[in-house]
């Protein structure tokens, strides 16, 4: 943390109890910030990354939906110093507040408190668990600070021509830094001062002093009409009262950025969305870059073997190219194209996987056409099946579709020869 924070207690909670419907069937057996991406890496690795290495070293993970996969990853993964008292904790949801899960966002830090009471931080950052970014936090932290916000909220710029698509923020004309509305995906919004065709898009990021966010949420708590939302309903009572500010993305600096990436932010709410960032990955020079070592993106998947490519014969050369390749994959005589493939896929001889994301473990057997397709964990496709071709076939075997002509298969699907 930079020096004006230096002296302060942060808690991040990072609220990870999103269902995930429209990221079906990836969702069907896991919470969504456990869905697996870019290869090696879940979600929650994304916004757990950028706490720890923005210096905010003591953080709460609060899940509820389809929570094991994700419990586990994170007890295995994120382990921190015990004798400096850091640590990422899961913490599910416990009914402490009465016979009911989580209502909403603000409902689960409320029925949360008793974590904020322990700690007894000066600032609370709540962040969203399933998005792909990078953003160093103590930036947002110094302006909260600054500003004597109530709650300051991290916004990126985005068309105006979107706004429909986002909430967005018009700021104060007065001050910019000072939130004058927030609008959930308006038909019709108001550009910036300083660039009338864009919007500032809500991050849904926010930091706290912490006593000014459990008033907040208790009064809150007590509201029947309030559907007890973080976005929806926190941060606009802070902005009726004068007291929201916003933070631009664009004033983040991250260590070892390129002016490719630098800004890069990606809502994976949506298969199409998740695939279109994945595809972010593999170009040469990437959108997202995933090797800046400056600021790491940190997982944990094991001790597999690294990736090998096998025979070499001149109509059976196993290659890949433009495609990011996971430790454990075994490419055998087969050609991998603009793909992500994660740990331990094997490929065999003469099949071709191309535009393609492969999740842990598939096995893709000889003489097989995959394209613009998303294979969930653990499914084998017997030789000779094309997957992405034939959209009538795709169908008569159950895979999803989506309208742009997306075809995931879900996790434990039998696929018959």
């Amino acid at each position: 943390m930079v020096s004006r924070t230096g002296r302060l207690k942060v808690l991040a909670i990072v609220l990870a109890g999103g269902e995930g419907k429209r990221l079906m069937p990836l969702t069907a057996d896991r919470a969504k910030p456990a869905v697996p991406f870019g290869g090696s890496y879940r979600l929650i690795d994304f916004a757990l990354s950028n706490i720890v290495n923005s210096g905010c070293l003591k953080v709460v993970v609060l899940t509820q939906y389809k929570s094991h996969s994700l419990d586990a990853h994170i007890t295995r993964t994120w382990r921190m110093s015990n004798l400096l008292g850091n640590y990422v904790a899961p913490v599910p949801a416990q009914q402490r507040m009465g016979k009911h899960w989580f209502a909403g966002s603000a409902d689960a830090i409320y029925q949360s408190l008793n974590l904020v009471h322990d700690e007894k931080p000066d600032i609370i950052v709540v962040v969203g668990a399933d998005h792909v970014y990078r953003m160093d936090f103590s930036q947002m932290i110094d302006q909260h600070i600054e500003t004597k916000a109530g709650v300051t909220v991290a916004a990126i710029r985005q068309p105006l021509s979107l706004a429909d698509q986002f909430g967005v923020i018009e700021v104060d004309d007065a001050d910019p830094r000072r939130i004058g509305a927030f609008l959930e995906k308006p038909k019709s919004a108001k550009g910036l001062p300083d660039a009338p065709d864009e919007v500032l898009a809500s991050m849904g990021n926010y930091v706290f002093d912490a006593d000014v966010l459990e008033r907040a949420v208790r009064e809150d708590s007590d509201l029947e009409d309030s559907a007890h939302d973080m976005g929806g309903d926190i941060v606009p009572a802070f902005v009726n009262r004068g007291e929201g500010y916003v933070y631009d993305f664009k004033d983040n600096d991250i260590p070892g950025a390129t002016d490719r990436d630098r800004g890069y932010w990606r809502d994976v709410g949506t298969i199409d969305s998740y695939y279109d960032a994945h595809m972010d990955l593999v170009s040469v020079h990437p959108i997202f870059n995933l090797y800046n070592d400056r600021w790491p993106i940190y997982t944990n998947y094991g001790s597999p073997p690294p990736a090998k490519f096998v025979h070499g014969s001149h109509d059976r050369v196993g290659h890949a190219v433009g495609s990011a390749v996971s430790p454990g994959v075994v490419i055998s005589g087969a050609t991998v194209a603009d793909s992500v493939i994660s740990p331990r896929v094997h490929v065999h001889s003469f099949s071709n996987v191309s535009r393609s994301v492969l999740l842990d473990n598939v096995e893709v057997g000889r003489s097989c056409q995959i394209h613009r397709a998303i294979i969930d964990k653990g499914v084998r496709v017997p030789s000779g099946v094309n997957i992405g071709i034939d959209h009538e076939e795709d169908r008569a075997r159950g895979f999803t579709i989506t309208d742009s002509g997306l075809v995931v298969v879900g996790k434990g699907t039998v696929i018959e020869g």
